[in-house]
């Protein structure tokens, strides 16, 4: 039998062989780039979790803080100066109450500096405009330890 008489009988096994191997290159492609994305998510957390530690905060669990800030800090890295980012935030500096009973409260310095290690770890580039952001506000000592 002649080696092109073959390739023709045989045709569609080659065709076939080939795609699957492109399909698998493919999938190994998106599954490493995603495991490369988680690596780096965990190593931030466990970061952010060192340092909140080493400012005397309970240690929190890691795979939490990957799972919520990921890789970019997600909504705490997303345009945080914006006027409406801004006031989302103080409301929720408010004493719990709805309506006419919300009021502004004096916040408990640690509780910014949290929030600074979190802008430090995700998004250092921020870092500047967070601390001026919540240099304005009234703070004390109003946690317990």
């Amino acid at each position: 039998m002649s080696p092109t008489r073959m390739w023709s009988q045989h045709r569609w096994i080659y065709v076939g062989a080939i795609v699957v191997l492109v399909g698998m290159m493919i999938a190994g492609l998106f599954t490493y780039t995603q495991q490369k994305a988680t690596n780096e998510a965990h190593r931030k957390a466990n970061r952010l979790n060192d340092a909140l530690v080493a400012n005397g905060f309970a240690s929190r669990n890691t795979n939490n803080i990957a799972d919520t800030l990921g890789t970019d800090g997600g909504a705490v890295c997303t345009d945080p100066n914006s006027a409406l980012r801004r006031s989302l935030w103080l409301v929720q500096l408010a004493n719990g109450a709805g309506g006419p009973g919300m009021r502004p409260v004096i916040v408990d310095q640690r509780i910014l500096e949290a929030g600074a290690e979190v802008v430090k770890v995700y998004c250092p580039e921020k870092l500047d405009a967070y601390q001026q952001k919540i240099s304005d506000l009234k703070t004390g000592d109003t946690v317990t330890d």
